[in-house]
């Protein structure tokens, strides 16, 4: 079951890879993300010292959080995977030009995970393209339904 999307992702990106992370996350941001306060559109995933991390994915605490915690909605939260594969992400990033970007958030056997893709940007040219196709799609689907009238 699909938590948050990040859309622009598929428009400003091409796509290369996808991989699934664990996210290290506090009892107040569990709680808020079941309530559905959380936003992922400004969110890209960093390296550092060999680890992943996520950051600009917005959580908004709820009103009836702890009084001891103070919330922070736009914490780093740390991603989990295999050494190998974080090792395989940091050469594709560092020598071909690749970017972490993070696709969605989902719950997975009650834990939630990270949707990361490997991708390169778009240039202005590309996303014409993309919208062209979609409204291309729209045409043939309205098509369609007029016809099964």
């Amino acid at each position: 079951m699909s938590i948050a999307e990040n859309r622009r992702a598929r428009y400003d990106y091409h796509i290369e890879e996808q991989f699934e992370a664990g996210v290290v996350l506090s009892g107040w941001e569990i709680k808020a993300i079941r309530a559905g306060q959380v936003q992922l559109t400004d969110g890209y995933v960093m390296i550092r010292y060999g680890e992943l991390y996520l950051i600009g994915c917005r959580i908004n605490a709820l009103r009836s959080a702890s009084t001891h915690v103070t919330p922070e909605a736009d914490r780093t939260k740390k991603l989990l995977m295999h050494k190998a594969e974080i090792k395989r992400l940091v050469g594709k990033v560092e020598q071909r030009g690749f970017t972490l970007v993070p696709l969605n958030l989902h719950y997975k056997g009650g834990r939630v995970k990270a949707d990361i893709a490997l991708a390169k940007g778009k240039d202005k040219s590309d996303k014409r393209d993309t919208i062209k196709e979609r409204e291309g799609k729209r045409e043939v689907e309205r098509a369609m339904k007029e016809r099964s009238r």
